[in-house]
């Protein structure tokens, strides 16, 4: 990682747990308990990738950061109820999550439906009515559009469906591709749209090129996390290694095997650097975030 980059991401990290923490309710407020496992998931940890890809985005655009703070707060919230809900008895079953017990885990699984719940309604109430958001009412309707196709049946839940539905099955390199553009993909590519929305005057050949390289690295995080889980520990992973594997869930390793794998992370990351190629060095931390990407071990 670049100097450059870590100082950004850094600061990236610092901003977006402020604003998190301010856009949380209070455990002082009832329902205490469901406020403590909100406040539990959101605040204990993790890359803050989405955010800091809303953020990095609006660096490359002359977007200033503190406009841009309830758009990431938004998607950082939808990620966290995923994770909840993905960690369930009935989903992926996973005890651990950011190195800590998961929701479901450290209170009940109740309360962690709940929690996921309040967090997805609160990313929308961030959308609309958060004051830091300078942004009309009509590009405010937009990112809420785009947030919510990014979440639902046509992208993060009904990617998890087609998961679901592909345990112990093999899946081509298009079909797997398919679930992951969903699954994961979607709800990085509007954390990037969450920066080009707000925009009031962006040229759309500029959101196009920005909306592809979104959708490149949605698929290299993927790749590189099913590397991860080959060849990382639990330790390192904060999260269960190799849980994909033990539960006969379909991966790049598995179909294209590690060699394989690693070529696809690094033709994705080629290519979302591409679509950069009309930014000058603006556009240095989208790059530098892209190998970051597809270098990360954990």
């Amino acid at each position: 990682m670049s100097n450059a980059l870590k100082e950004y991401l850094d600061f990236c990290q610092t901003r977006v747990e402020a604003a998190l923490e301010e856009r949380l309710p209070s455990e002082k407020v009832l329902p205490q308990k469901l406020h403590r496992a909100m406040r539990y998931s959101v605040l204990n940890g993790g890359k803050r990738m989405r955010p800091m890809l809303t953020y990095s985005t609006g660096v490359a655009l002359g977007i200033a950061p503190e406009l841009l703070d309830g758009p990431a707060c938004a998607v950082e919230f939808i990620h966290v109820y995923s994770l909840i809900h993905d960690d369930l008895p009935a989903m992926d079953d996973d005890d651990l999550r950011r190195g800590k017990p998961t929701c479901h885990v450290a209170f009940d699984e109740a309360t962690a439906i709940l929690a996921g719940d309040a967090l997805q309604a609160l990313a929308f109430e961030v959308l609309a009515h958060d004051p830091s958001i300078n942004a009309s009412a009509e590009a405010r309707l937009k990112m809420i559009t785009a947030l919510t196709r990014a979440s639902g049946s046509q992208g993060m839940v009904g990617g998890q469906a087609i998961d679901l539905e592909s345990v112990g099955t093999q899946l081509t390199l298009p079909e797997l591709e398919n679930m992951h553009i969903h699954k994961t993909g979607a709800l990085i590519r509007a954390s990037v749209n969450m920066a080009t929305l707000a925009k009031a005057d962006i040229d759309p050949v500029v959101a196009t090129k920005l909306d592809h390289y979104a959708k490149c690295i949605g698929l290299s995080f993927q790749v590189q996390d099913d590397i991860l889980d080959e060849e990382s520990d639990t330790a390192t992973l904060g999260k269960t290694q190799g849980k994909d594997k033990d539960n006969n869930k379909p991966t790049y390793p598995a179909l294209l095997g590690l060699a394989g794998a690693k070529q696809k992370a690094l033709e994705l990351h080629e290519h979302a650097v591409e679509s950069l190629s009309i930014f000058g060095s603006e556009a240095d931390l989208l790059r530098d975030l892209s190998l970051y990407i597809i270098q990360r071990n954990h």
